[in-house]
């Protein structure tokens, strides 16, 4: 192999720099701290450290054919047809290579979703060329599950031949079963209504692939990615077994069956967790006795990482997701807009969702390079996690007796409550930090434009007769939300947001850094924070207190201000009427003293934000 000094001369007038000498200046950089502070941890538990060599000796994971574009899909999910067709039209007209049909109870409908009659799914499809090379994907749930019918006979009743559509019929009863948390069947009864949909469809020349094994199931609900890959590879078995079962050829039923995944914006794992399940399905396939064949892979930007406040902050976030996505083959790929959270999207939301995936293609070039993540030392060994893994799960849901009976038993279930509970308590202490959300709030942003529209009434699918634990979908920012909106109704009601008073005590050197952090804490619960000047005199800072109509109060400074002024001036809010006083700063020894003086909390990076705020809300409430 080449060096740097073969490939760049001058580069040999230089030391070679080696991991000792890296390992040194870290070690400085520490003063005596471990090295373990360095090393990450992933929900899953894997081992993420600093810095890792190339790895040697792998070759590219195989997704798209070399320099093939994924498809840029885009949702479609109005529940007014007419209206959707136009949108539909426009999204094709301006750079969408697919469309997603998201129906009524639909898994990733999110409260909206197209009406699953024949006459709607006409509308929907008027003037669509479906033989002119669109994808088309169809996200259905059990009361929608004749959509992929009455599309069948769109195609057939308009002339079209079904071999040159490129439709994903998304029949996936596992994923339904896991969100809404019962069943009216059995695993047996279910196969045979599966299996001869499939065998219809096949059968009237569409080439399908036919069922879903969708992963997004696990993502919503805050579940990691090794659950999120085992769900997948449990739900294609089962729906592998179940299509050879009902004497279709194995090696016609392998391209029958499609994954979907979704992408966040943690970049690296995203990539790794594309690339590792087109490793774990090759095993799959030869386990089962066939050559391994590129596993089709539609990509959606997560759900879960939406958040309602700052929504432009989401472009970056499906920005980021996108690009992992596409790095690491995904063959399609469905921006949802930044206002989805909100409701349903305008046309410039729309156009942005279109266009984020555009630019990337066109502009950056993405699908020139396969796989460029192969060798990277980092993501192999993600990868390489992620599959052992993902691996070990999906054989205990085989020994639980397949997916059906998985969920049954709360394999996946209790493993998911387990990563969400980790998940909730660093999202509420800010280590996982949410933009716009939990950190840097904005309380006077403007209101985003979303569509009205009335959502698709469904009436409930079947008896509930087998019954386990739900996996609804969530969002992570939904906890701060809930205080920012309890902000918004006190505006409106009595003209003023509740108030923290910013006490800060000293010159700006003293106060400022834990007065932007005071600041960013409170108003990301809403609460709106009044700055001042720095304060010496315990009876100016009294009678600027009284002057800003806060609520609370929450003295700012160092520790060595602290140590002087802090007692005297907790006293001096206290006597003002300062009821609830807090100190930036963790508690120390004068904890007991300061509290006596009047301070009733400490916040400071790594408290738990989200039940100070919660408990400021309750104190408020209660004077």
């Amino acid at each position: 192999m080449t060096s740097v000094t073969d490939e760049l001369p001058l580069a040999a007038d230089f030391p070679r720099a080696t991991v000792e000498d890296w390992r040194k200046l870290v070690d400085g950089v520490l003063k005596g701290a471990p090295f373990e502070k360095l090393v990450g941890k992933t929900y899953d538990g894997l081992r993420i450290d600093p810095l890792y060599p190339r790895a040697k000796g792998v070759a590219p994971v195989v997704g798209r054919p070399p320099a093939a574009p994924w498809q840029i899909m885009q949702r479609i999910d109005h529940p007014d047809a007419m209206l959707a067709n136009t949108q539909a039209l426009t999204d094709l007209e301006n750079g969408a290579t697919g469309l997603a049909l998201v129906f009524a109870g639909g898994n990733g409908a999110y409260g909206f979703g197209l009406e699953p009659s024949a006459d709607a799914v006409a509308k929907v499809l008027k003037d669509i060329h479906l033989d002119a090379g669109i994808g088309i994907e169809l996200q259905i749930g059990p009361q929608s599950r004749m959509a992929a019918i009455h599309v069948a006979e769109y195609v057939k009743s308009n002339g079209i031949d079904p071999a040159a559509c490129d439709i994903r019929f998304g029949l996936d009863p596992l994923a339904a079963g896991a969100v809404w948390g019962h069943s009216p069947y059995t695993w047996d009864e279910i196969v045979p209504a599966v299996t001869g949909g499939i065998k219809g469809l096949a059968a009237l020349g569409f080439k399908g692939p036919f069922a879903s094994a969708d992963g997004r199931v696990i993502h919503d609900a805050g579940g990691s990615e090794v659950q999120e890959l085992a769900f997948v590879l449990a739900c294609g078995v089962a729906y592998l077994r179940a299509i050879e079962g009902a004497a279709v050829p194995l090696e016609a039923a392998q391209g029958m069956v499609y994954a979907r995944l979704s992408a966040d914006a943690d970049q690296f794992l995203t990539m790794a967790k594309f690339r590792a399940l087109r490793l774990l399905w090759a095993r799959i396939e030869t386990a089962c006795g066939l050559t391994p064949k590129p596993l089709f892979i539609a990509a959606d930007t997560a759900w879960r990482m939406l958040t309602q406040r700052d929504p432009y902050v989401n472009m970056l976030r499906a920005t980021i997701a996108t690009f992992a996505a596409g790095l690491a083959g995904a063959n399609a790929i469905t921006v949802l807009p930044h206002t989805l959270a909100l409701g349903l999207p305008d046309p410039f939301a729309r156009r942005v969702a279109r266009n984020t995936q555009a630019l990337l293609l066109e502009e950056s070039n993405l699908a020139r390079v396969s796989d460029p993540a192969a060798g990277a030392g980092g993501i192999e060994t993600l990868t390489a996690q992620l599959c052992e893994a993902a691996w070990a799960l999906f054989q205990d849901s085989e020994k639980a007796g397949g997916a059906f009976a998985a969920l049954q038993q709360g394999v996946f279930q209790s493993r998911v409550a387990a990563a969400r509970k980790a998940r909730d308590a660093n999202i509420a202490k800010r280590r996982d930090v949410l933009t716009g959300a939990s950190e840097f709030p904005n309380l006077h942003e403007r209101e985003t434009t979303v569509l009205k529209a009335t959502p698709v009434a469904l009436a409930p699918y079947g008896e509930q007769k087998y019954n386990f634990d739900a996996l609804p979908p969530i969002r992570l920012a939904e906890p701060f939300e809930a205080l920012r909106d309890k902000s918004d109704a006190a505006l409106k009601a009595r003209g003023a947001r509740p108030k923290v008073f910013l006490a800060n005590l000293g010159t700006p050197a003293d106060f400022t850094a834990r007065a932007t952090f005071a600041k960013s804490l409170f108003e990301s619960g809403g609460i709106e924070a009044v700055d001042s000047e720095g304060f010496a005199d315990p009876a100016e800072l009294a009678a600027a207190f009284k002057a800003s109509g806060a609520e609370l109060a929450c003295l700012c400074s160092s520790d060595k201000v602290y140590a002087e002024h802090a007692e005297a001036a907790a006293k001096a809010l206290q006597t003002a009427g300062g009821r609830h006083i807090y100190l930036a700063g963790r508690p120390t020894d004068a904890e007991a003293a300061l509290r006596a003086a009047g301070v009733t909390g400490f916040v400071f990076a790594g408290g738990d934000a989200l039940a100070t705020l919660q408990d400021a809300y309750r104190r408020m409430e209660q004077a």
